[in-house]
Parts: C-alpha cells; sequence; structure tokens
C-alpha cells in the first residue's frame, strides 16, 4: 500500500460518502486479524495505516516481566529498556514486528475489506433513507416479475411490490410509471428490501395530498377512508375553513383533482363524501350516491336503520353490497336500510317478514378499515371486484359522473 492506495480511498470517500477514517480503521482491522492468522501471532496486535502516506506498521504489545516464559507476549527488563530506558517490570512496551513479506497479503486484504465495506456503507445507506420514508409515496417504473411478486424501481433501489399488495385488475407491465406506498423496510442478508403496496388505503389519502393543496395545508381533512381495491374507495372529508367546500375542494375543476387519482388508480370508483360530526348526517353522506329519507341511530346497538325511497335502494346498495358495505366501514356503524315499502309493511303486518328482505350490513372491526389523520390504527387489506368505472360526486347536479377510461401512468 502506497500513496496511490491513499489515493483511491479518498475517492471512494468523496463519491460514496464514507469517511476516510472509518475505512482507514476497517483495514487496520482487517489486517489485525490477516497478520494473527499468517504470522500464528497470539499476542496484542496492532495495525496503523498511515493517513498521509499510505503506509502501514503492525505493532505487537508485550508485558515486561523478570522471567520470560512466553516470548511472544513477553519480554525481559533489559530487552524493554533497549525500546524504552525508563521501563521497569509490569510495563507494557508495543514494539514494530511488521514482517518483510507482508505486503502483498496486506494489499489482499485492503482490497476485500474495502469492496465490503462500500456495499455495506451503500445498504445502510438506502436502508436509512428508505427507512425514513415509510408511509410515503414513491413514483416508481415497473422492471420485472418474479413469480407472483412485481419489481419497481424507485431509484437506488428495487422496490418488492408482492401478491398481497398487488391490486388484481392492475396490469403492473414492463416500463409502466406507478405511484407505491412504501409500507415497510427489511434487512435482509442481501440488503434491505423496500416492501410497497397499491392496496393500502393510506395511498389515497397521499394521493390526495398531492393532488389537493388545501389538503397538504390541512384546511381540508381526510378523516376516514374505506378501500376494496381496484373497484371503489370512499373518502370522508371535512373542512377546518368554513369558506372552502371539502368535496369541491377534493373534486377540483370540472373533475380534474380527482380525476388524476382515478387515472393513477386505473379508473377505481371514488366517492367524495362530506363527514359530520352528526352520526346521522355522516351515514346519509357515507351512502352517497343514493339519498336517504331518514337516519336513526341506536347507540346501544351502535345500528343505524336507514331508511330508503324504493328507487334508491338499489343505488343504496350497490353492486354485490358494495356501497352499504363500504359506507358501514367508512362510518364505524352497523348500517340496516329499508324501503319505504319494508317500512309501511312493518307498521302493518309486523317487523319479522320486514327485517328478513332488509339490508343489514356490519360495521368491521377497526383492523379493516383506516380512520384518517389517526394512523397508528391497523389496516386490513381488501381484495376488490372488477367493477365498470362511475366517480361520484355527492354535490354535484348529477348522480354519477363517467371517469375517462384512459390511464395516465405518470
Amino acid at each position: 500500500m502506497n500513496a496511490d492506495f491513499l489515493d483511491a480511498l479518498r475517492q471512494i470517500e468523496k463519491e460514496k460518502e464514507i469517511p476516510l477514517e472509518v475505512l482507514l480503521s476497517t483495514i487496520e482491522t482487517a489486517l489485525e486479524t490477516a497478520y494473527k492468522k499468517n504470522f500464528a501471532a497470539t499476542g496484542d496486535v496492532r495495525v496503523r495505516v498511515s493517513s498521509s502516506k499510505g503506509g502501514f506498521q503492525v505493532f505487537c504489545a508485550k508485558d515486561v516481566v523478570e522471567d520470560v516464559e512466553n516470548d511472544h507476549v513477553e519480554m525481559s527488563v533489559q530487552e524493554a529498556r533497549s525500546y524504552n530506558p525508563d521501563a521497569k517490570i509490569g510495563d507494557v512496551i508495543e514494539i514494530e514486528v511488521t514482517p518483510a513479506n507482508f505486503g502483498r497479503i496486506a494489499a489482499q486484504t485492503a482490497k476485500q475489506v474495502v469492496v465490503q465495506r462500500i456495499r455495506e456503507a451503500e445498504r445502510d445507506r438506502v436502508y436509512e433513507e428508505f427507512g425514513d420514508r415509510v408511509g410515503e409515496i414513491l413514483t416508481g417504473v415497473v422492471q420485472r416479475r418474479e413469480q407472483r411478486n412485481v419489481f419497481v424501481n424507485v431509484g437506488k433501489i428495487e422496490a418488492l411490490l408482492p401478491p398481497a399488495e398487488q391490486v388484481h385488475t392492475e396490469p403492473y407491465r414492463f416500463n409502466d410509471r406507478i405511484k407505491v406506498y412504501v409500507l415497510e423496510v427489511r434487512r435482509t442478508p442481501k440488503g434491505p428490501q423496500v416492501v410497497v403496496s397499491r392496496t393500502h388505503p393510506s395511498l389515497i389519502r397521499r394521493l390526495f395530498e398531492l393532488e389537493v393543496p388545501e389538503i397538504a395545508e390541512d384546511i381540508v381533512q381526510i378523516k376516514s377512508v374505506a378501500r376494496e381495491p381496484g373497484a371503489r374507495t370512499k373518502v370522508a372529508v371535512v373542512s377546518t375553513d368554513d369558506k372552502v367546500d371539502p368535496v369541491g375542494a377534493c373534486v377540483g375543476h370540472r373533475g380534474t383533482r380527482v380525476q388524476s387519482i382515478v387515472n393513477e388508480l386505473y379508473d377505481e370508483k371514488i366517492d367524495i363524501v362530506r363527514w359530520h360530526d352528526n352520526v346521522e348526517k355522516y351515514i346519509g353522506e357515507a351512502l352517497s350516491p343514493a339519498k336517504s329519507i331518514s337516519v336513526t341511530c341506536d347507540e346501544q346497538t351502535n345500528t343505524a336503520l336507514v331508511l330508503m325511497p324504493d328507487s334508491q335502494l338499489s343505488l343504496a346498495i350497490g353492486k354485490s353490497g358494495q356501497n352499504v358495505r363500504l359506507a358501514a366501514r367508512l362510518t364505524g356503524w352497523r348500517i340496516d336500510i329499508r324501503s319505504e315499502n319494508q317500512d309501511a309493511k312493518s307498521d302493518s303486518e309486523g317487523d319479522s317478514e320486514a327485517a328478513a328482505e332488509s339490508v343489514f350490513i356490519t360495521a368491521p372491526d377497526e383492523d379493516t378499515v383506516l380512520h384518517l389523520p389517526d394512523e397508528d390504527k391497523p389496516v386490513d387489506l381488501i381484495t376488490a371486484d372488477d367493477e365498470d368505472t362511475v366517480l361520484h360526486l355527492p354535490d354535484s347536479d348529477e348522480s354519477s359522473v363517467e371517469a375517462d377510461s384512459g390511464t395516465d401512468t405518470e
């Protein structure tokens, strides 16, 4: 090792952002191990690498004793005083023992440990960088499929999109640009592994933060999200400013803001509803686009009885019960939907027959719906069914607005 070697270390320090002192310390430790292995040294060995010239020296510490029994770790007082005139029994004298034939071994060892240290430093840097971004959105490019896993290039690493975090209706074609939610970062023997999701309800929240400045500025708040990935999502929003319409802010002029999110989600339906502290109003909004006649809540059973016009019943229920199911998840209430005819039948013929015909949806446990902004609550990821693409705007004059079928992969 020489000055050229030191110049190479300084270049590594600059390019890889690994301090020179760390590199030198790592090399010294490795050389100490190599010396003990190759020269059967058993004593206290220390290697010093010059930070100015790049050369190295090997030192061995020996105890000063009256009678030498092991000259590898001990020396007499007379020998010790040749190094230090004031040496006495009990002192420790460090002497240089650099072998003439240690240069080649040292060079090979240094190269190996530097390469290994660079690899470890890069892994640590990636882990720290992405570890701080858990819960955020990254934009990546689909690189490849391996079995059922999808790998997405997010810059310095390929993120893993496992089957459980994929939306089964999304194609994930090579070179597709997609936004992913950083679920976790794992340490593995092969380096850090970034696990991302396309199904997590928080993906919806982050997308709205990107598209709606009022949400990013906390003027409009997302109170709750219920999602069946690939099919439909309901988002409850509220404004902290009476002058700002929370639903309108999220929809944007002519639906441009929410349409960008719909495009990113491959035409997943998005219902934006107004959150109310009045539970009856909130449940009525959650069943949008259906318009209810009345909502009656029983706090003891956490059940809401919703009366619907006959013409709105199928809309309130939704395909395969999806609309009322998401409304129950969004609000956290058990929802019993009845039509006007069923309610009249209940009055005239008793409750049993009408109840048998009513739609009763139980709100799931806390782990099946994401309530925001309290992000500490767990989330259950749900597999969605295919559905037609319709964007429902509750405050619009129309019950639904058709979303463009094209997908913006940006």
